[in-house]
C-alpha cells in the first residue's frame, strides 16, 4: 500500500506514545475489540443454530443447515476479525482512503485515480448481472458483517480506529453492502493486471534510447527461454469456432509474424521517426497510476518478480494411488496477509445447501477463493493475459477537451464530477473524462497530461494542438462481469465439468486454474476476459505491447476470446499440470500476451517432479511441501561460470592486492550449488554481484521507469547478452571516449559487490550471510509506517525475519534489485492437497487469520511460514471437531413480542 508519510501520522503517534506504552491503557485500547470465539450469542437474520469451530490458530469452520446462514456467519466471523483490514479495503476500492485516513497527500492522490478508473461504478453495474443465489448470498455475509459491528464504536472492531481516532474525526462505522464486496475484485484485477507496467516500458526505454529493436531485446518472447509451456500438446486445446461477431479481424487475434514485412517495417519507420524525439512519453502516467495501492503486489508479474506457483501430481505417481495440489500464489507481503483461512459447511450438502468447502477466502467477500471441496481441488496462478492497453487520444474545446477524434469524426468526451471527502481538510472535486476506449488518465495529474504533448505518433498523426495528446486506459476488469458467480460455482465443484463451467464466468483476473479430483484426474483451465486485437503492421498493433492510436479504429479490441477456445487440458500423459506464469502454449492462437514469465520457476518444478518420476519414487505430500520452499537459482547456472571467467579490472588503480581481495569473494562461487539459503555466503555475493550488474549494464541507458527490477525477464535479457560480448548494452554510455565489453562489465560487478558487501557484512566473505540482506519486515498501514514511533509501530509491525528465496526460484521471496535486497514479495500461503485424505492435508498462511494485536493469532503462522512449515488442515467434521479449541454458537434472535 503507498507509504502513508504525513505530519499527521507521526502527530497522532505522538499523542498515542504516553498511552499506549502504559500497560493499563494498552489493555482498554488493545484488547477491547477481540472478539468472543466462545459461548453463545443471538444474531439477527439467522433461520438456525449455526456452529463455529476454532483450531489452535484460530481458524474458523463454519457448520449450518442454510446456505444463506452459512456466509451470514462467515461475514460475521470475517468482521470479527479483521474488520479494520475489510474497511480499509472498501475505502481504497471506493476511492475513499482520504475520509478514513485524513488529509494524506498519498490517499488523495490514490482516490484521485480510483476514481477516475471508477471500480465501485463497475461494482456497481455488476450486481444485477450476477445469479439471484449469488446476490442473496453477498446480502447474507453483509448482513453478517452488519450484525457484528452493530452497536459498536469503531474502538471496538480495532485498536487502529482508536489510534486514527487520535487525529481524526472518525464517521460512525456504515453498514457493509454487496457492492463492497464486488468492488474487491477490481482491486484483485487491477494487481493482476499483466502488461500494462511492460508496454510503459518500452514507450520510455525509446524515448532514451531510441532504437526499436533494442527496447525489444529488455522484452523477450515468453518462450525464449526455452522452457515448458503450460500445455504441451494443441491438440488437447479442443479450440471451438469463434462465433462473436465483432468485425472482420480474426479472432484469434494473429502474431506479428503473420503481417506482412513491408506494411510492418513501414509503418515500424513512420513510428520509429516520430518516437526520436518523444523523451519520456508517459513516465507521468506510470507515476499517477502509480498512487493507486498495489494491494496484491502482482506489479511486474510477466518479469517474473512476483507470480505464483500451482502444480498437481496424478496418482500414477504418487503414494497414496491419488492426486495431489500444491499452490503458493506470490503476492505483496502484507499485514494482516491477503488471505483468511476458513471452512465453511453445509451440515447436510444439498441442492439448497450446496457447500462444503475449505480454503482461503478474501476479508470482505464470501466464499473460499482456492481450497478444496469434498471432491475438487483448484488452485490459481495469474494467467497473465494481456487485459490492458494504453490509448493515444487527440481532444479538442473546451477547459481539457470536450470532443476526441476517431475514424475521422469529433465524438463527445463524457464526463463527471466526483467529490472526495478528506476528514479533517476541504473536499476535493474532479472532473472524470472518459473516451471509448475507457477513462483518461492522463487527467490524474498535470504531469501526465504534459507527458501527452510529447507523447510518440506517426508522422501521419491529427496534430495534437497546443493541448498535446491525452492517454486513456482500456481494461477488461472495466467491463461489468460474473466473477462472483465463478466463486460460489468452484465452492460448489464436484468434478471437471463443474469446475469448467465455474471458469466461463472468471472473467477478472484471468487465472489459470490447476485441478485435481477424487476420481484421480488433474486438468488446467484457463479462464479470464482476454481482449482480441486486430492484426496489423502498427507497431505493438497486434499484440498491444506500445501505447496505441486511439483516433483510428484499427487499433480498437474486436472482442474478446471465447471461453471455448482458451486453453484446457484434463489427465496430460504424463500426469503433470505445472503452471507458474509461464507461457501456457506454443499455439498461436488464441494470443494472450507477449509479455508472460520465462518459465524459469516452472521449469524447475517440472524438472524435479520428472526426476523423481523417473526415479520411480512415489511422491508425497512432504515432497510437494519441501519442493515449495526450494531455492535454487536457475539462473546460476548460465551467469556463475562467466563470472568465475570473468577478468578482473586491471589499471585505472587497480592494484594487485585489490585484485586478491575481490577474488576472496568470487572463491565463494566456485563450489556454490546454487541455492538461496538464507545462511548462504555465495548467495549474498551472487544477488549483489547480479544488482550491481544490472545497475553497470543498463543505468546508464535506461530511463528510471525502465530500469531493471532483476526478474525472470532480465534472466533471458542477460543471458542473452552474455553471448553478445560487444553488445551496445554493455558499453557504458557516460564513457564517451572508452567503449565497455562485457567482460569488463562482469568483472566491475565482482568488485563492486565485494566492496558493497563487505561494508554491509563484514570483511570476512565466509561470514556473509543471505538472509542479513534479504529481510522481511510487514507493516499493517497506516500505523506501521515508519514515521510511527516504535511503541505504537510496534503493535502493527511483525519482523524483520531473514529469509531464503529469491526472484524466480520457486520460493519466490522476491526483491527489486532497483531498490535493495528486501523482500517484496512472497508466497502469500501454501497449501498442499491430498486427494487420498483430506484430513491429511497442510496448509499454512503468511501470518495469521487476526489483525488484533495481542489476539495471539496476528502473526502465530508467521514462524512456521519462514521456517518452511505448515499446520493440519482438517476437513471432515470429525476432523475439526478433534482439532477445535474454541466453539461459538450463533442462534436466532427472538422475535420481538
Amino acid at each position: 500500500m503507498a507509504r502513508l508519510r504525513s505530519a499527521g501520522v507521526v502527530a497522532l503517534a505522538a499523542l498515542l506514545v504516553t498511552a499506549l506504552v502504559a500497560a493499563a491503557a494498552a489493555v482498554v485500547l488493545v484488547r477491547r475489540p477481540l472478539p468472543d470465539v466462545s459461548g453463545e450469542v443471538a444474531v439477527p437474520g439467522l433461520s438456525g443454530q449455526v456452529r463455529v469451530l476454532r483450531d489452535e490458530q484460530g481458524v474458523p469452520q463454519v457448520y449450518a443447515d442454510d446456505a444463506e446462514d452459512l456466509f451470514r456467519v462467515q461475514g460475521y466471523v470475517h468482521a470479527q476479525d479483521r474488520f479494520f483490514q475489510m474497511d480499509l479495503r472498501r475505502h481504497t476500492t471506493a476511492g475513499r482512503l482520504a475520509e478514513l485516513l485524513g488529509d494524506v497527500p498519498e490517499a488523495v492522490e490514490a482516490d484521485v485515480v480510483v476514481r477516475t478508473m471508477g471500480w465501485r461504478r463497475v461494482a456497481e453495474a455488476e450486481l444485477p448481472l450476477l445469479a439471484p443465489e449469488t446476490r442473496a448470498y453477498l446480502e447474507a455475509y453483509a448482513d453478517g458483517v452488519n450484525a457484528y459491528t452493530a452497536g459498536r464504536s469503531p474502538s471496538e472492531l480495532s485498536a487502529a480506529y482508536t489510534a486514527l481516532g487520535a487525529q481524526v474525526d472518525l464517521a460512525p462505522v456504515e453498514e457493509w453492502t454487496p457492492v463492497d464486496s464486488l468492488a474487491w475484485l477490481k482491486a484483485m484485477a487491477w494487481s493482476l493486471r499483466s502488461n500494462y507496467d511492460d508496454e510503459l516500458s518500452r514507450a520510455t526505454a525509446y524515448g532514451v534510447v531510441g532504437d526499436v529493436d533494442l527496447v525489444e531485446q529488455l522484452h523477450p518472447d515468453p518462450s525464449a527461454a526455452g522452457n515448458q509451456p503450460i500445455v504441451t500438446t494443441t491438440d488437447a486445446l479442443a479450440p471451438a469456432a469463434s462465433t462473436t461477431d465483432v468485425g472482420p479481424a480474426p479472432l484469434g487475434g494473429g502474431d506479428p509474424a503473420d503481417v506482412d514485412p513491408a506494411a510492418r517495417a513501414a509503418s515500424t519507420d513512420a513510428l520509429t521517426a516520430a518516437l526520436g524525439s518523444a523523451g519520456d512519453p508517459l513516465g507521468a502516467a506510470q507515476r499517477a497510476l502509480d498512487a493507486v495501492p498495489d494491494l496484491l503486489g502482482a506489479r511486474g508479474a510477466g518479469d517474473g518478480g512476483i507470480g505464483s506457483n500451482a502444480w498437481a501430481v496424478s496418482g500414477e505417481h504418487t503414494a497414496t494411488g491419488e492426486p495431489l495440489l500444491a499452490n503458493d500464489p506470490h503476492l505483496a507481503a502484507e499485514l494482516p496477509s491477503t488471505w483468511s483461512q476458513v471452512g465453511l459447511h453445509c451440515t447436510e450438502v444439498t441442492d439448497a445447501c450446496p457447500f462444503d468447502v475449505a480454503g482461503f477466502s478474501f476479508a470482505g467477500m464470501p466464499g473460499v477463493v482456492i481450497g478444496h471441496t469434498p471432491q475438487v481441488a483448484w488452485g490459481f496462478t495469474n494467467l497473465g493475459a494481456d487485459v490492458t492497453d494504453l490509448f493515444l487520444e487527440r481532444v479538442r474545446g473546451g477547459e481539457g477537451g470536450d470532443t476526441y477524434l476517431y475514424d475521422g469524426e469529433e465524438l463527445p468526451v463524457s464526463s463527471r464530477t466526483e467529490t472526495i471527502r478528506v476528514a479533517g481538510g476541504e473536499p476535493v472535486a474532479i472532473t472524470v473524462r472518459s473516451t471509448g476506449h475507457g477513462p483518461l488518465v492522463s487527467d490524474v495529474l498535470p504531469a501526465v497530461a504534459a507527458a501527452g504533448r510529447s507523447a510518440p505518433v506517426p508522422d501521419l498523426a491529427p496534430s495534437s494542438g497546443l493541448g498535446g495528446y491525452a492517454v486513456s486506459l482500456a481494461w477488461t476488469a472495466l467491463t461489468p462481469g460474473r466473477t462472483m458467480d465463478a466463486v460460489f460455482a468452484l465452492d460448489a465443484a464436484t468434478g471437471w465439468d463443474d469446475l469448467r463451467a465455474a471458469a466461463e464466468t472468471f472473467e477478472v483476473p484471468g487465472q489459470n486454474i490447476v485441478y485435481a479430483g477424487t476420481d484421480g484426474s488433474v486438468g488446467y483451465q484457463s479462464s479470464g476476459s482476454v481482449p482480441v486485437r486486430r492484426v496489423g503492421g502498427g507497431l505493438g498493433q497486434t499484440d498491444g505491447t506500445w501505447p496505441r492510436l486511439g483516433w483510428d479504429p484499427a487499433y480498437d479490441w474486436t472482442g474478446t476470446v471465447p471461453f471455448a477456445d482458451l486453453p484446457s487440458e484434463l489427465d496430460p500423459a504424463d500426469g503433470l499440470v505445472v503452471t507458474a506464469n509461464q507461457q501456457v502454449t506454443d499455439a498461436r492462437s488464441p494470443f494472450l500476451s507477449a509479455d508472460l514469465a520465462q518459465g524459469y520457476r516452472s521449469q524447475r518444478i517440472r524438472e524435479v517432479l520428472e526426476g523423481w518420476v523417473a526415479d520411480g519414487r512415489p511422491i508425497t505430500t512432504q515432497d510437494l511441501l519441501d519442493l515449495q520452499t526450494d531455492t535454487h537459482d536457475p539462473f546460476a547456472e548460465v551467469l556463475v561460470p562467466q563470472l568465475l571467467a570473468a577478468p578482473l579490472p586491471e589499471g585505472g588503480g587497480s592494484t594487485p592486492e585489490q585484485r586478491a581481495f575481490t577474488r576472496e569473494a568470487v572463491a565463494l562461487l566456485r563450489d556454490w550449488d546454487g541455492r538461496t539459503t538464507a545462511d548462504s555466503a555465495p548467495a549474498a555475493y551472487y544477488a549483489a554481484v547480479w544488482s550491481n550488474l544490472l545497475r553497470r549494464t543498463f543505468a546508464d541507458q535506461l530511463p528510471e521507469a525502465a530500469q531493471p527490477s532483476g526478474g525472470g525477464r532480465w534472466f533471458t535479457v542477460v543471458g542473452d547478452l552474455l553471448d553478445e560480448p560487444d553488445s551496445r548494452w554493455w558499453d557504458d554510455a557516460t564513457t564517451t571516449t572508452v567503449v565497455e565489453t562485457r567482460d569488463q562489465v562482469l568483472g566491475r560487478a565482482l568488485v563492486d559487490a565485494r566492496l558493497e558487501l563487505t561494508a554491509s557484512l563484514g570483511a570476512d566473505p565466509e561470514e556473509w550471510r543471505w538472509g542479513r540482506l534479504h529481510r522481511l519486515e510487514l507493516r499493517q498501514q497506516p500505523l506501521g509506517d515508519p514515521s510511527v514511533p516504535w511503541p505504537v509501530r510496534s503493535l502493527w509491525t511483525a519482523g524483520p525475519v531473514e529469509l531464503g528465496g529469491s526472484t524466480s526460484v520457486v520460493d519466490a521471496t522476491s526483491w527489486d534489485a532497483r531498490e535493495g535486497y528486501a523482500v517484496t514479495a512472497v508466497p502469500s500461503m501454501r497449501m498442499v492437497v491430498d486427494l487420498a485424505d483430506l484430513d491429511a492435508s497442510r496448509w499454512v498462511d503468511l501470518t495469521g487469520v487476526s489483525e488484533h494485536p495481542w489476539s495471539g493469532h496476528m502473526t502465530d503462522q508467521l514462524g512456521a511460514w519462514a521456517d518452511g512449515r505448515t499446520f493440519p488442515w482438517p476437513s471432515s467434521p470429525e476432523a475439526v471437531q478433534e482439532a477445535a479449541r474454541d466453539e461459538l454458537v450463533l442462534t436466532p434472535e427472538a422475535a420481538a413480542g
